[in-house]
């Protein structure tokens, strides 16, 4: 029995590395290169991330909103422009809540459709993995053998090995790096609020292009990869309970100074593919953050940092390849041709794309406009 709950427990601490991928390059950059607050970021992410263990009681992603990310280092997004676009996003998936949309949507979407444009969200994931492991292939190539070899050790979890071996293994091959300097003190984040004339770059640059993705991605797919993923503990994980918990969560952490957070299909994949299979995954990853922003402050991603991006790349590659399921599952010729033009939009385009291209495309079939 001892032995048992061992392995469940070091089970969890993987899973709870698997998302790292995912996580860290956007909260680094945003901080680093958004000039946002580290406490108030990462201690918004770790109370989420505990509040989401005790909802779901599986490992429910917590993750940066992405287009965000990527608008606050284009565009030079403020801390109150950034808030504005959380508040608007946690309003718009309260509507989407309490007036049934959601899930309206989840019903009259083909499953040809879902599976597309999560098979293209793990390609997209995995190319990214494999960038980040050509930044140092004497560093990634390893790594992602070992992982390989690893995912059925219950001894040695993939991505614990992955993370601390390859920490130490970048230290070994590029002595010229320096462990951070931190000091250990009590940080508390900083109070933001957005002004009225932040909701303007902040609607235009951050929100409007985000919604369609965390529509599709952090409430569609999540949903029904949950169920595909874990049968017997996603009964609260419905398109109606991930609008309100992100819109709990988004609306919580904006005056913290924190960022715009969504769940996400690669994420559930990333944990469970490591290991994790009750909410302990998320109580692990949910401290550990919190500690970090409370008790080193600023520093704290440089803490972070430490971790090699060749490390995060192998996590990202295989969470991403995990994603790319659901081909066996679908049947007609059709639905395999709507398949594969959907998964082409979301790579080459973005989901909310796929989507559209997807539903107009079933259409035409279904009313013999064209024929394949």
């Amino acid at each position: 029995m001892q032995h048992k709950n061992w392995n469940y427990f070091t089970d969890e601490i993987s899973g709870s590395l698997g998302d790292l991928g995912t996580f860290l390059p956007y909260i680094i950059g945003a901080i680093v290169i958004g000039g946002l607050d580290a406490t108030g970021v990462l201690l918004s992410f770790g109370l989420m991330y505990i509040f989401t263990a005790w909802f779901y009681r599986m490992p429910m992603p917590v993750q940066p909103m992405k287009i965000i990310g990527a608008a606050v280092i284009i565009h030079h997004l403020s801390q109150g422009e950034i808030a504005a676009a959380g508040l608007m996003t946690a309003f718009t998936l309260f509507f989407l809540a309490l007036t049934g949309l959601a899930e309206k949507l989840s019903r009259i979407t083909p499953a040809a459709i879902t599976y597309g444009i999560q098979a293209g969200l793990g390609l997209s994931l995995a190319i990214l993995g494999i960038k980040f492991i050509r930044s140092d292939l004497t560093l990634g190539l390893p790594i992602l053998l070992i992982m390989l070899l690893l995912f059925d050790n219950k001894k040695l979890p993939a991505s614990i090995i992955a993370v601390v071996g390859g920490t130490i293994l970048a230290f070994i091959l590029h002595p010229a790096l320096n462990f951070p300097d931190v000091t250990i003190g009590f940080y508390l984040p900083q109070f933001t609020w957005p002004q009225m004339m932040d909701f303007q770059r902040g609607f235009a640059l951050a929100f409007l292009p985000q919604i369609p993705l965390t529509l599709t991605n952090s409430i569609l797919l999540t949903a029904v990869l949950a169920k595909d993923l874990y049968p017997d503990q996603s009964k609260r994980v419905t398109e109606k309970n991930l609008c309100l918990t992100l819109g709990i969560g988004n609306l919580l952490a904006m005056p913290l100074g924190g960022f715009p957070m969504c769940h996400g299909s690669g994420g559930l994949a990333a944990h469970y593919r490591f290991g994790g299979r009750t909410g302990l995954t998320l109580i692990i990853i949910g401290v550990f953050l919190f500690l970090t922003a409370v008790l080193l402050g600023p520093a704290g991603v440089d803490f972070l940092k430490l971790i090699p991006q060749p490390v995060l790349g192998g996590l990202l590659f295989f969470s991403g390849v995990d994603l790319i399921r659901g081909v066996n599952k679908i049947e007609s010729p059709d639905s395999r041709f709507t398949f594969a033009v959907v998964v082409v939009a979301t790579l080459a385009v973005n989901p909310a794309i796929a989507l559209l291209a997807g539903v107009l495309l079933v259409f035409l079939l279904q009313r013999k406009w064209i024929r394949i």
